[in-house]
């Protein structure tokens, strides 16, 4: 490990490297290259007070298994991407606080003033650039305790990756074993080409989840975006504890007896969500809803996409019903929609939409696709991202386990995202939903909070917090 610092008052600035570059050339696959060069903010709250120069050296180690994060983004010849491994660095900001450790949780988040725990790279000023992929923020906070503020570019990884890696460099830190990763982008290209090879571009169709923007199109849902983080859309957090999703199993798993179907609490809470966003939404009975499942795709391909893959790996499936539909069908039936939506990943149709996505990246198109659950983002669909089997309470670096996670507040309206708890908590799941203003406005009449919780003990339901973007 090799590490420069320049230093400013209370701040110290770090390039970390792995101090052994391959000067490999990684092309990212369709699927990154659809995510974009945008960066995803994280951040860990922990009682104990972490060792910078310590966490630097194991960062550094950890860096040899991950030589895309201290590596350089490039533009090819036909307008694709790579990553250039050339152990440029990963920049570690160290910075002490004024002021103690706040009490941060589900009552309070983290989310308001979040950035001056972060080290930001701009996400417009990455290729061709000396912008590092990934960046570290260690805030150590008046009287004890400290914030892990990190940011990765998420063209490199998906949420799945991030958190491997955050995992390899705590058991790095620990010296504990842990898996190594597999950076062969050229898997994606691999299963696309069984479907790709007997089809013509133009009849593909990406299973109807990918769209081809026309003129304006992105530009003006960037616009919305953009609109949105200067105001326009609030994040509510609350949490569900675990005897309150055994409680909503329990109700969905009564409302499938003698059907021979099962659901898991994960639908159930998902089902849950969806009817109560849908009752807020209050649209015409005749309107159709559209649930946008985030999924992991490497689970449903076996070999095709080795489990210890490292990149983007996601794709989404869309059930859909009518409002009028959403609000009178029983939670067990709702949450066997959804788990019939996560079905739908079979391996032929993840197959079809990477041969889609590669055909668009060779007639010079990829940059106008995107995802329709992201298009619809403001109209119909909601959006949901189960986080809550990745390690975010079991990234320790000595001192503990995190007692909070957090991350900026969501840009994107009618986004829900599902994590899991500390683990004094129990199994239960933090969720956190990004809503238009009127419709947040809305959830402060104190009837919500019921609606939320109609399957808690009396007097037992978590408030809603709300932090708006901006």
């Amino acid at each position: 490990m090799t590490a420069s610092a320049t230093e400013s008052g209370a701040k110290r600035s770090f390039t970390v490297c792995a101090g052994e570059a391959t000067g490999d050339r990684i092309r990212l696959s369709v699927y990154d290259m659809l995510i974009g060069t945008v960066y995803t903010p994280r951040a860990f709250f922990y009682r104990e007070t972490l060792d910078g120069e310590a966490l630097r050296a194991s960062l550094g180690r950890t860096l040899r298994h991950f030589p895309v994060l201290s590596g350089r983004m490039k533009k090819d010849p036909d307008g694709g991407l790579s990553v250039l491994c050339d152990d440029s660095g990963v920049r570690f900001v160290e910075a002490q606080a004024s002021v103690p450790m706040p009490d941060y949780g589900p009552r309070r988040t983290a989310k308001k003033g979040l950035d001056r725990y972060l080290s930001h790279a701009m996400p417009f000023w990455v290729v061709d650039r000396d912008t590092p992929l990934f960046t570290v923020k260690l805030t150590h906070m008046k009287g004890g305790g400290s914030i892990l503020g990190l940011t990765m570019n998420h063209a490199v990884g998906d949420g799945s990756s991030y958190m491997s890696f955050l995992e390899a460099w705590s058991h790095e830190h620990r010296g504990l074993g842990y898996a190594k990763p597999n950076h062969d982008r050229g898997v994606i290209d691999a299963l696309g080409a069984p479907a790709s090879g007997d089809t013509l571009t133009g009849s593909l169709t990406g299973s109807a989840h990918l769209t081809v923007t026309g003129r304006g199109q992105k530009t003006a849902f960037v616009g919305r975006a953009l609109r949105g983080t200067f105001g326009g859309v609030t994040t509510v957090t609350t949490r569900f504890t675990a005897a309150e999703l055994t409680a909503m199993k329990d109700a969905a798993m009564a409302d499938l007896a003698g059907t021979d179907r099962w659901v898991s609490t994960n639908d159930a809470l998902t089902a849950h969500l969806w009817k109560v966003l849908g009752a807020l939404r209050d649209r015409p009975d005749s309107s159709v809803e559209r649930l946008g499942l985030i999924a992991d795709f490497r689970s449903f391909l076996g070999a095709a996409v080795p489990d210890d893959y490292w990149g983007n790996a996601v794709t989404n499936t869309r059930p859909g019903m009518t409002a009028a539909e959403l609000r009178s069908r029983p939670l067990g039936e709702i949450a066997a929609a959804i788990r019939a939506g996560y079905a739908e990943n079979t391996e032929e149709r993840i197959r079809e939409e990477a041969a889609f996505l590669c055909a668009e990246r060779d007639a010079g198109r990829l940059k106008r696709v995107m995802t329709t659950m992201g298009l619809d983002a403001f109209d119909n669909t909601i959006a949901i991202n189960n986080w809550s089997k990745l390690p975010f309470y079991r990234i320790d670096f000595g001192q503990g386990a995190p007692f909070w996670y957090d991350f900026s507040p969501i840009p994107i309206p009618w986004t829900v995202h599902i994590a899991p708890t500390p683990a004094d908590q129990d199994g239960g799941r933090d969720v956190h939903i990004a809503l238009p203003r009127d419709q947040a406005r809305a959830l402060q009449e104190p009837s919500w909070v019921g609606r939320f919780h109609r399957y808690a003990d009396s007097g037992q339901a978590f408030p809603l917090t709300f932090v708006a973007a901006g």
